[in-house]
């Protein structure tokens, strides 16, 4: 029996315990909030005797081999340390850490104490997202990536999702150096660097704030960002936006003899043919192929939905899954070190650049804070 613990017990805790009870061989041992009402509650609801609001007791009591830590993302590394090296294996919701050297730090230490780690991207477990994965890489795309497109959206329109941050100017999603772009790139981001095979990184950013945000006054947030990836090998373009509809998280991925598309909120994965046909055939043939594989792509999600296999956390389900076998079995981890690694390292240089470069507008006549782009 796996012994699970879950530290940090919001909204997202939920998900986590959701996903771990539906997995054989695991129990919830213990859950711990800093807020001993929020632990407590979590306890009630999953039937858990254990609750605290100290990490330290948490791990000398509940004794979990493994823990979940789903707290904001500014205490991700020092709790990720204390459970490290208390000898658990860690599972740490996006974004990783706060900054690069806290991410090598960590990894470094899970390594020396030869216990396992992942990140939440869970997008990248999805069903469309494995296929995809397979797909490159037995070499449909022609050879290597040579050029990546990732667009995420973020609906401020969404009261689930806002309504907090846009009434709380405390709000601890203000306070992360890169703020709601910090909170929430990292699954858009992970999906390029997945795929990215050179060693060197430079980036091209600019971001600022829209203009529905700015005529209610909230010039502290940045929602939109732009930015150009290299590699030394490949390119990647990645679009954060709150505003464009429809909302995207779509990856395109392009290689020298085909591409792919995927759309994660669709669920469909296409096949882009690279060969063009003669004449007038390629405004006919490609349309129909196209439209065929959207049927087939909706049958198989409904033949999914059937099998109980389609639902919303269902990536993060197969997510956990692999990193228990990881850690039963003595694989390979779901996600790289050297994935979450280059992750953080792309986030830190957007985030570097756009303080960097910060530069003041005007619009209407009113000075409106922006960042701009250094390249």
């Amino acid at each position: 029996m796996l012994r699970i613990a879950i530290v940090g017990c919001g909204k997202i805790a939920d998900d986590h315990a959701e996903c771990i009870v539906d997995i054989p061989g695991c129990e919830i041992v213990g859950v711990c909030d800093r807020d001993e009402l929020m632990a407590a509650q979590l306890g009630l609801r999953l039937g858990i005797a254990r609750h605290y609001s100290d990490v330290s007791r948490l791990l000398a009591e509940a004794r979990p081999e493994v823990v979940h830590i789903t707290t904001p993302p500014q205490s991700h590394y020092s709790v990720g340390k204390l459970c490290l090296e208390a000898g658990c294996h860690v599972y740490v919701e996006k974004p990783f850490t706060v900054t690069l050297d806290e991410a090598k730090e960590l990894l470094s230490l899970a390594e020396g104490r030869r216990v396992n780690v992942t990140v939440g991207h869970n997008a990248q477990f999805s069903h469309c997202a494995r296929r995809l994965r397979a797909l490159v890489a037995a070499g449909y795309l022609g050879g290597p990536p040579i050029h990546l497109e990732s667009y995420y959206s973020y609906d401020l329109g969404n009261a689930a999702y806002a309504k907090a941050l846009l009434s709380d100017h405390h709000h601890w999603v203000r306070n992360l150096p890169g703020g709601l772009l910090q909170n929430t790139i990292s699954h858009g981001i992970s999906k390029i660097a997945e795929y990215l095979t050179g060693n060197r990184l430079a980036v091209c950013a600019h971001g600022f704030t829209s203009g529905p945000l700015r005529s209610i006054g909230d010039c502290e947030i940045c929602d939109e960002l732009r930015v150009l990836i290299h590699d030394g090998t490949t390119t990647a373009y990645f679009t954060f936006s709150s505003q464009i509809r429809p909302s995207l998280h779509v990856l395109r991925i392009y290689g020298s003899k085909n591409g792919l598309m995927m759309d994660e909120q669709q669920q469909t994965l296409i096949k882009l043919r690279g060969k063009r046909y003669r004449s007038y055939l390629d405004q006919f043939v490609p349309p129909w192929q196209y439209a065929g594989q959207y049927i087939g792509n909706s049958v198989a999600n409904m033949r999914r939905f059937l099998k109980a296999e389609f639902h919303a956390r269902y990536g993060m389900q197969m997510l956990i899954r692999s990193f228990y076998n990881s850690i039963i079995e003595g694989g390979p981890v779901p996600i790289p070190y050297s994935e979450i690694i280059r992750t953080s390292h792309i986030m830190e240089l957007i985030f570097s650049q756009l303080r960097d470069s910060e530069l003041t507008m005007v619009d209407e006549g009113r000075p409106t804070r922006a960042l701009g782009h250094r390249c």
